[in-house]
């Protein structure tokens, strides 16, 4: 299947915006983590988090991922959504014979993560690590493709957001 195709579905499945991304665009930030360690309320309390579940260090997440050619950023106006459709994309992908691809988003299944109350996570097969989570500097990469993103200047769960995910297709 064509990139298209998988833009396609994406909107058509509630995307807000889709588009193809080569590895070169996608920036790359150590800093990243600075944030999730200190600024991030669910660090250490998802089973997506990273850095509890694995012993990669930054820089092995970029050379992982870096082996990867191309693939679709999805813009979506909630997590649960943009968590939908891209492990949606990412299973198109694998029964189109990239069976590398993998999707990232920050996981939205559950309105709290079991690991709040030491529980097995409920979706083990569909929760994914969001992509700004092994340090990719969402901010400077979604802002190469003109799409919108901004600092959300107070929390307010009724305020309209930008919740982006990607699937790294090879």
């Amino acid at each position: 299947m064509s990139d298209q195709t998988y833009i396609e579905k994406a909107l058509s499945m509630g995307a807000a915006s889709a588009v193809k991304f080569l590895i070169s665009d996608i920036a790359f930030d150590s800093r990243v983590v600075l944030k999730c360690i200190f600024g991030c309320d669910d660090f250490g309390r998802a089973h997506t988090c990273p850095y509890q579940r694995s012993p990669l260090s930054m820089d092995e997440y970029r050379k992982i991922l870096s082996g990867y050619s191309w693939g679709i950023i999805i813009g979506c106006p909630d997590k649960k959504t943009s968590q939908k459709i891209s492990y949606e994309i990412e299973r198109r992908c694998f029964m189109d014979g990239y069976y590398f691809a993998f999707s990232m988003s920050d996981c939205g299944l559950c309105g709290q993560c079991a690991k709040a109350n030491d529980q097995a996570c409920r979706f083990p097969k569909q929760a994914r690590p969001a992509f700004h989570s092994v340090g990719i500097d969402v901010f400077k990469t979604v802002r190469r493709f003109g799409l919108p993103i901004d600092v959300l200047r107070e929390r307010d769960d009724n305020a309209p957001q930008n919740w982006y995910s990607a699937v790294f297709i090879e």
